[in-house]
């Protein structure tokens, strides 16, 4: 899924912080124990994550799309000392292992991890946020995106991945998946009421400021 060489990223791996003990146990079980394990965030993306976290310092953090608690937990790691992240996601048979990695960070009692369908369990959530990952089934990025915008505060962020879908947003004839990929990045370039860019890290994060 990166779009950069072999070479190159691990030049960038080279220049950025190590990645904690507790994410190497989560990407080697993932890539022994799950299907598709590259859906894991991983170390760079991780420490992107982490930094823009820790840049916002915020309170409040939704992540839709937990998978196996690699994002969760590089996200939570710019939690406030008060501040609380909620994980959506729908799979219930990792569940035990999603709970025993957030059990084993420092951020367990800040995280809730809730199981069920994100358009349902949303709407359950009294909350404002700081800041919004969304990383879950792409046709519905532009729905998740609806759905919380108005609970972002002013200056907050929201943060999609996957938008450069193995750079196949280049196809002349598009499939279905990408032309999803392609009518939600068109969505988000028109919406005046955000700054945004996308950063070839990875598959692609596009990184949304309300304004």
């Amino acid at each position: 899924m990166s779009l950069i060489n072999d070479d190159l990223q691990q030049l960038l791996l080279n220049y950025c912080e190590p990645e904690p003990e507790l994410l190497q146990q989560i990407d080697r079980e993932t890539q022994l124990k799950v299907l598709m394990p590259r859906m894991l965030s991983g170390h760079y993306q991780g420490r992107v994550l982490s930094m823009l976290s820790k840049m916002t310092s915020p309170r409040r953090i939704l992540e839709i799309g937990t998978f196996t608690g690699y994002a969760t937990i590089c996200l939570a790691e710019g939690l406030t000392e008060d501040g609380m992240l909620y994980t959506l996601d729908i799979n219930e048979e990792l569940e035990d292992m999603v709970r025993r990695n957030f059990a084993a960070s420092a951020y367990n009692e800040q995280i809730s991890y809730i199981l069920g369908d994100a358009n349902q369990t949303l709407q359950t959530l009294e909350e404002s946020f700081d800041l919004v990952f969304i990383d879950a089934d792409k046709k519905n990025n532009g729905t998740y995106y609806d759905m919380v915008f108005d609970r972002v505060r002013k200056g907050g962020l929201i943060i999609v991945d996957n938008v450069l879908w193995s750079g196949k947003v280049l196809n002349n004839n598009p499939d279905k998946d990408t032309k999803n990929i392609t009518t939600f990045n068109d969505k988000i370039a028109a919406d005046e009421r955000v700054e945004k860019l996308i950063l070839p890290v990875r598959d692609g994060l596009f990184i949304i400021r309300k304004k």
